[in-house]
């Protein structure tokens, strides 16, 4: 499963690239509004800036919810650099601008996903990522992990190129619940991937060793 992580702030992007598991970045207009990142050109900026620090795919979202102004707005984004995937919100001028990008080999990621029909839509219309919210889903007492367990039979049913990006992960059981399902990517903060390094008895074990080394060296 690959790992991307949710966010703007260079800094995290760079301490996740730096920890060597780092396979992506999503953003979306909230989070780099959380980094103070406003205006056109500051935001282009900042999506060159994410592009030079990770090797895989950035996902930077349209803002226009109108077919025409997707398009043109998806194409000057996919244009900055072949890492960008162009964010395209679940809606129906959504899905006819995924099949355009799709078409034109613009990778694609549909965001806003909360059921497997519109999982089964993106697919259709050739989305490169489809992102179901499973913490949102959470959030009012819905499954979001079973979510991803029925996209990913019908995704395998018909054998649907289009890859499973679990989004708004909060924690290291979703990490570990999509693991197991079998989605393709996550994308979370950065402390639900630090998350997975802790256990107690890692800090004990650990604490234990660097005390008996100490003793046998007579320290």
């Amino acid at each position: 499963m690959k790992f991307f992580i949710d966010t703007a702030n260079l800094e995290q992007i760079k301490e996740a690239q730096d920890l060597g598991v780092l396979d992506g970045v999503t953003t979306n207009p909230s989070l780099m509004a959380k980094e103070g990142i406003s205006g056109d050109e500051n935001v282009i900026n900042h999506y060159k800036a994410i592009c030079a620090i990770v090797d895989g795919d950035v996902s930077a979202e349209v803002i226009s919810t109108t077919y025409e102004e997707m398009i043109k707005e998806g194409e000057a984004l996919a244009a900055l650099d072949s890492k960008i995937v162009v964010k395209v919100p679940m809606i129906k001028d959504g899905v006819k601008a995924i099949k355009y990008f799709s078409k034109k080999g613009i990778k694609t990621n549909c965001t806003l996903v909360f059921t497997a029909g519109q999982a089964l839509l993106a697919a259709k219309a050739g989305a490169t990522y489809v992102s179901p919210f499973i913490g949102r889903l959470d959030d009012i007492s819905t499954d979001g992990l079973a979510l991803i367990e029925d996209i990913r039979l019908i995704y395998d049913n018909y054998q649907y190129p289009t890859q499973i990006l679990a989004a708004s992960v909060r924690h290291s059981a979703h990490i570990l619940g999509c693991a197991k399902i079998g989605a393709d990517v996550m994308t979370g903060p950065l402390s639900a991937i630090l998350s997975l390094l802790k256990h107690p008895l890692t800090d004990s074990g650990l604490a234990t060793f660097l005390a008996d080394h100490a003793k046998a060296a007579g320290k």
